[in-house]
């Protein structure tokens, strides 16, 4: 499967962006769905993510109650969506697809990985 990465952009504190991550093949629907992002600087981090079906949600600690994750795979489309974002939000964000039952917040488990979208929140 191969991924790309849209919507972010540069926003103030406590606005909302929604993230997508297109698909393409017709494997989507066979995979688990995963957010990293990385801030300059420091190593990738999970974020959030999705089971094959979207029965199983997993997040960070940092994004929970604030971010939402979802796909549609009638459309092979992941989304993120960023509400009361802060500065520390900041990052490029990443989705990646993986084959695995369990170990989502793994990266390591992740074999395909969109470009990135660049998350900017100014304070």
């Amino acid at each position: 499967v191969q991924l790309q990465a849209s919507g972010g952009g540069l926003v103030q504190a406590r606005d909302s962006l929604r993230l997508s991550c297109a698909a393409s093949g017709r494997t989507f629907s066979y995979v688990v769905m995963g957010w990293f992002r990385q801030a300059p600087g420091k190593e990738r981090e999970f974020v959030a993510a999705i089971s094959r079906g979207g029965l199983i949600i997993t997040y960070a600690d940092s994004v929970k109650g604030r971010f939402t994750v979802s796909r549609d795979n009638a459309k092979n489309t992941l989304y993120l969506q960023m509400n009361s974002l802060k500065p520390e939000d900041t990052a490029v964000y990443y989705c990646a697809a993986a084959n695995i039952y369990s170990d989502y917040e793994n990266s390591k488990k992740y074999g395909a990985w969109g470009q990135g979208t660049l998350v900017t929140v100014s304070s």
